[in-house]
This record gives C-alpha cells, sequence and structure tokens, in this order.
C-alpha cells in the first residue's frame, strides 16, 4: 500500500457537514474559536455579540452566514433574534458574559445582579426561545465555571452560577427532549477576558499553572472549543457537565 493510500484511509470526515452552528457571544474568546473549529468541522456558522465592530471583525474571519449585534441579556432583544432566524440551526452555545468576582462589604449589586442576568437567567432564556428553531437532537450548550467547587472571598455570585447551572442543565435535558442540553464548568482559561481580569498578574498565574497542573501547560480556548464540538457531534450526551481546567482540582484537593 502506497504512503498516499495510507494518507487518503486515515483522513476523518468533517463532524457537522451541512449543520449550522449559532454562537451566542460568538466574536472573541472561547466562542470565536468554537466558530473557526465549527467551520472547519463544515458547519456554517452564526455569530452573536455587543461590540458591532468586533463582531463584524470576527464574522468575516471565519466566514458567518450571518452575525447579530445586540446584548444577550436582553430578553427582548434575544426573542427578536431567534424569531429572526430564517431557517431551523442545529446547535446554539452560549459563551456571553463575564463573571462578578467581589468580596460582600464591596459588592456592587447592579453588577452582581447584571452576572446573574449573563448567565443564569440568559440560560433560562435561551432554553425558552431556542427549541423552536433548533433541530431535535441538535443541542443547547451552555457554559460554567469550577468556582463553586471551592470556597473564597470574593466568590459568592460566581459560585452560586456555577453551582445552580449543572441542576438547570440537568432538568433542561429532560424537559426539551430531544434536544440535547450540556454544561461546559472551565477552569482558568487564557481568553481576552482573562487577561482583562487579571492584568498585570496575568504572566505570573500563567507561570503558576504551568509549574502545577498535570497538563504541564495552560487551558486555551481550543482546548474548550474542541470540548464543545464533540459535544455538538456525540449524540449521546445529553443533561451532564463536562468539566476542564487541565486537572486544576486534582491540585486542590490535595493541598
Amino acid at each position: 500500500m502506497t504512503t498516499a493510500a495510507v494518507a487518503g484511509t486515515t483522513q476523518r470526515a468533517p463532524g457537522l457537514p451541512g449543520q449550522t452552528v449559532v454562537i451566542i457571544g460568538g466574536s472573541a474568546g472561547i466562542g470565536l474559536e468554537t466558530a473557526r473549529q465549527a467551520r472547519a468541522e463544515g458547519a456554517e456558522v452564526v455569530l452573536t455579540g455587543r461590540d458591532p465592530e468586533r463582531l463584524r471583525h470576527a464574522g468575516l474571519e471565519v466566514g458567518a452566514r450571518s452575525s447579530a449585534a445586540f446584548d444577550a441579556a436582553d430578553p427582548a432583544a434575544l426573542e427578536r433574534f431567534f424569531r429572526a432566524l430564517d431557517d431551523p440551526v442545529d446547535h446554539v452555545m452560549v459563551s456571553a458574559g463575564g463573571m462578578y468576582y467581589e468580596p460582600i462589604a464591596s459588592m456592587d449589586f447592579t453588577q452582581a445582579r447584571r452576572a446573574l442576568d449573563e448567565h443564569l437567567w440568559l440560560t433560562l432564556q435561551v432554553a425558552r426561545e431556542a427549541p423552536a428553531r433548533v433541530r431535535p437532537g441538535g443541542t443547547l450548550l451552555f457554559m460554567t465555571g469550577t468556582v463553586a467547587r471551592h470556597a473564597g472571598a470574593g466568590l459568592a455570585i460566581a459560585s452560586a452560577v456555577a453551582g445552580a447551572l449543572p441542576a438547570v442543565t440537568a432538568d433542561l435535558a429532560l424537559e426539551l427532549a430531544p434536544i440535547r442540553v450540556n454544561l461546559i464548568a472551565a477552569g482558568f482559561v487564557d481568553t481576552p477576558l482573562s487577561a482583562a481580569l487579571l492584568g498585570d498578574q496575568l504572566e505570573a498565574r500563567r507561570d503558576e499553572l504551568r509549574a502545577t497542573l498535570p497538563i504541564g501547560r495552560v487551558v486555551g480556548p481550543a482546548d474548550v472549543a474542541a470540548l464543545a464540538i464533540h459535544l455538538m457531534t456525540n449524540t449521546a450526551l445529553t443533561g451532564a457537565t463536562y468539566d476542564i481546567d487541565g486537572g486544576q482540582q486534582l491540585i486542590s484537593a490535595a493541598t
């Protein structure tokens, strides 16, 4: 058998041919990387984001079928977006919104409520609006963090969200079947949002993780995006939470 023949027999077919993936929060970071990988798997993508200019650049980069600039935490705007979709879609991923970290004594309750809107309430709103547009067997895919697994000052809002969403996901998987519903719980991911939060402490955090994580490197957007694509393509998976943290919880548990 020739080398060309061997290469031909081992080439993998795209996993999402002819499918459409909607990414809410798709103009940067994990959302944009998921769009890139979905396109590589043969899917068309529809992107949303709050910043029109950044969204325009993201749409051009990945060759998005369409894009829509709006605040996903605005229920009326989210409803209009789903109702305006011309054709059925196969997968909806929500990666929008940052989290709020602040001790209770200095907590800004307006920002805290915003964080709840961008995660817990957005999840429920998408679960209500999206099913009318998602084909049976398609996916609703949400994101949270692993922060609820340990206590710490300033983590109350983030922990509340991360603790609630696994139960919400399991309930929605039953309620919305045959649409599948899954949740990704990420540890530290090296994204522009992480850089903005950590500022001049970013490189020290990267060095710490490289030295301590079992995988010996920092988790990046491509790692999370690969998991997201797997959850879209594996039709046996629903109602579960999938951790991706490079083994960070194992280190925390051992110390």
